[in-house]
C-alpha cells in the first residue's frame, strides 16, 4: 500500500485531520500530482485558516506551477497568520521565501 493509500484510509476515519490532509498533499506533491495537492492545502486552508504550516508548501506550489502572484498573495496571508498566532519560526520562512520571490 503506498503512502498515498495509507494517509486516505486514515483520512476516512478522520477527515477534519488537518495534519494527515497536510501530509496527503506533501505525499502528492512528491509524486506530482500538482492539481491534487492544491486543492487540498486550498480547502485545508479554508477549513483551517489558522494551520499556518501549510501556506508555505501552498505558496511554494503555485510558484512552480508559474502562478507568482498567487503564490505572494499565499506568503502575505501566512506572515499575517504567523504574526497573529505569534509563530515567529513560521513567520520567519514565509517571510524570507517570499522576499526571495519579489527581489
Amino acid at each position: 500500500m503506498s503512502r498515498i493509500d495509507q494517509i486516505s484510509e486514515l483520512l476516512k476515519e478522520n477527515p477534519a485531520d488537518s495534519f494527515l490532509q497536510h501530509a496527503l498533499a506533501l505525499e502528492y506533491i512528491k509524486t506530482n500530482l500538482d492539481d491534487e495537492a492544491k486543492n487540498i492545502f486550498e480547502k485545508l486552508l479554508l477549513d483551517n485558516p489558522d494551520y499556518v504550516g501549510s501556506y508555505y508548501h501552498l505558496a511554494k506550489l503555485y510558484e512552480r506551477l508559474g502562478e507568482e502572484q498567487e503564490a505572494i498573495k499565499i506568503y502575505e496571508r501566512g506572515m499575517d497568520v504567523a504574526k497573529n498566532l505569534n509563530e515567529q519560526h513560521a513567520y520567519n520562512e514565509l517571510k524570507s521565501a517570499y522576499e526571495y520571490l519579489i527581489y
